[in-house]
C-alpha cells in the first residue's frame, strides 16, 4: 500500500503530520494498530525524543521506529522502487501535460494516481504476485492477528515490551 501527501518542506513536523493525517487513519480504518515504522536516517525522522517532532509523535503513539542501514538503500528497496514508479508513471507524465497552480491542485492528481496504483494496477513485485496492493493487503490482514500479541494491562514499560516481542 502506498500513501502520499505533498509538502513544501521536509521536516520532522511534516513527517509527523503525514503519519497523523494519512497513515494512522488508514490503519485505524482497517482496525489495525501501527506498531512499527521503517525510515531512512534523515534528520526529518531522527533526533532526540524530547525536541524532535517526529520522534515525539512516535513516542506518544507508542510506535517503534526502525531505521535503514546507513548508505544502504536496498534495506528499504520496496519504497525506493515505489519512488521510481511514481516518478515514471505519474510525475514525468503529469508535469508534461499540465502546469499546476498550487500544491493542493497537484495533491488531487497525486491522490487519484495513488488510488489507481493501490486498487487497480496489478503488481508483480514481492508478495503481490499479480494482485493489486489493496488486494494483497486485504488478503494478508488475517496474518496480523496471528502476529499481534495481546497487550496486558500492566505498567507502561512492561506494556511496551509485550508489544515489541
Amino acid at each position: 500500500m502506498a500513501l502520499a501527501k505533498l509538502y513544501l518542506e521536509k521536516t520532522a513536523i511534516t513527517t509527523a503530520d503525514m503519519l497523523n493525517d494519512r497513515v494512522i487513519p488508514f490503519f485505524n480504518e482497517h482496525s489495525l494498530d501501527l506498531l512499527r515504522v521503517l525510515t531512512d536516517r534523515g534528520t526529518e525522522y531522527c533526533g532526540k525524543v524530547e525536541n524532535h517532532s517526529y520522534q515525539l509523535y512516535l513516542a506518544m503513539e507508542d510506535i517503534d521506529h526502525s531505521k535503514t542501514k546507513a548508505n544502504h538503500p536496498q534495506t528499504n528497496g520496496i519504497c525506493e522502487r515505489f519512488h521510481r514508479t511514481m516518478k515514471q508513471e505519474f510525475y514525468d507524465i503529469a508535469f508534461g501535460k499540465k502546469i499546476y497552480a498550487s500544491l493542493e491542485e497537484l495533491q488531487v492528481d497525486v491522490d487519484h494516481w495513488i488510488a489507481k496504483y493501490n486498487e487497480t494496477r496489478p503488481h508483480s513485485g514481492k508478495y503481490c504476485y499479480g494482485k493489486t496492493p489493496m488486494q494483497t493487503f486485504r488478503e494478508a490482514k488475517h496474518l496480523v492477528a496471528k502476529k499481534t500479541i495481546p497487550v496486558a494491562e500492566t505498567s507502561d514499560s512492561a506494556n511496551h515490551l509485550t508489544r515489541a516481542a
